[in-house]
């Protein structure tokens, strides 16, 4: 790869630790985000400071107290050893950096690395398997932001959605085999984080079409160039097809929502006390919207989760670990990086 070329990781971000101050300062940042809570500047103000920053920091810094590891946030750890391990897979002194949306490293800072090591031209990958307005495009404008204010603009090449790129599909599936290879699961869930369904239609380039029918993702979908849902049924079919998952064998749904408007549907909260009636015991768990395990799959999914399994009849969950930083995912994204030279 020529000299001058570097590569950036887009990630969403991390507290900088569990403690509560830190916790407040990152959800300050995150929902302070207009593509994030994408309603009028003052509703948006209001519902932040007088509802969720006074309550939510100290439940949510006990969440991440649960998962937080000696080395630090999951989502940061995974991510700098994805970032280490292409440059070595790359193999040619090409600079890799990893920048968060939210926290540290920030994109800007990323980005200095890379222009002070010579860079003159990025190749962004946003780690987010499938494109949404919240997460692909806060990361990008914030890029373009950071690349813009320079005086010596970077050249920008932005790597597409790979929601269904034969490397993120073969990296999900080699994790799934290896974590199903002792358990025989009953059924094996998909879960995405969920989106507003406003987000949904915003982002529609067919008026009317999407989130009109139950077959509106379907494969085929003029929408899938850039539905967040169509793409993660998308995802869904092309592991499920890999795994050799029966039809009636798998479901796709949606978690983390937030809030009292609509969001797309079916819920994974709902679908894990509707399973157990439907004589599934054993339940598999993959989270194919998260490239590293963060607070969204091992406290939500994998504590969570797994109790609200337990207590519905079920008898065991198991959760799927993201690719991560496994060999398999550090290929694909060096793909993905020498398809863009």
């Amino acid at each position: 790869m020529d000299s001058r070329t570097g590569i950036l990781l887009l990630q969403l971000g991390t507290p900088d630790s569990p403690q509560t101050g830190d916790v407040r300062r990152y959800l300050r940042q995150f929902l302070s985000d207009p593509r994030v809570l994408d309603i009028g500047a003052v509703g948006r103000f209001l519902l932040l400071n007088l509802i969720i920053l006074p309550f939510r920091p100290r439940k949510s810094a006990e969440a991440y107290e649960s998962i937080w590891t000696e080395a630090g946030s999951p989502l940061l750890t995974n991510g700098l050893a994805l970032a280490e391990g292409v440059a070595k897979r790359l193999g040619d002194g090409t600079p890799v950096e990893l920048g968060m949306r939210y926290g540290q490293p920030s994109i800007e800072s990323a980005l200095d690395r890379l222009i002070e090591a010579g860079v003159e031209r990025v190749i962004a990958l946003p780690l987010f398997p499938q494109e949404a307005g919240s997460s692909t495009g806060s990361a990008l404008q914030e890029l373009h932001r950071a690349a813009g204010a320079r005086w010596n603009v970077p050249t920008l090449t932005t790597l597409p959605p790979f929601f269904e790129h034969p490397g993120f599909v073969r990296a999900v599936v080699d994790q799934a085999r290896v974590a199903l290879e002792d358990f025989e699961a009953d059924h094996v869930l998909f879960s995405y984080h969920g989106l507003p369904e406003r987000q949904i239609r915003r982002a529609e380039q067919r008026p009317g079409h999407c989130l009109a029918s139950e077959g509106c993702c379907d494969t085929g979908s003029p929408a899938l160039a850039h539905c967040y849902r169509a793409q993660c049924y998308a995802t869904t079919r092309a592991v499920a097809a890999a795994l050799e998952l029966a039809p009636d064998a798998h479901s796709t749904a949606f978690q983390s929502r937030l809030g009292r408007d609509p969001w797309i549907q079916p819920f994974t909260d709902h679908l894990l006390d509707e399973l157990p009636k439907r004589g599934v015991r054993r339940l598999a768990v993959l989270c194919p919207s998260f490239v590293a395990d963060c607070l969204e799959t091992l406290e939500e999914i994998g504590i969570r989760g797994r109790e609200q399994w337990l207590a519905a009849g079920g008898e065991e969950l198991r959760l799927v670990p993201c690719v991560n930083a496994s060999d398999g995912w550090i290929e694909a994204v060096a793909d993905m990086v020498r398809e863009a030279r």
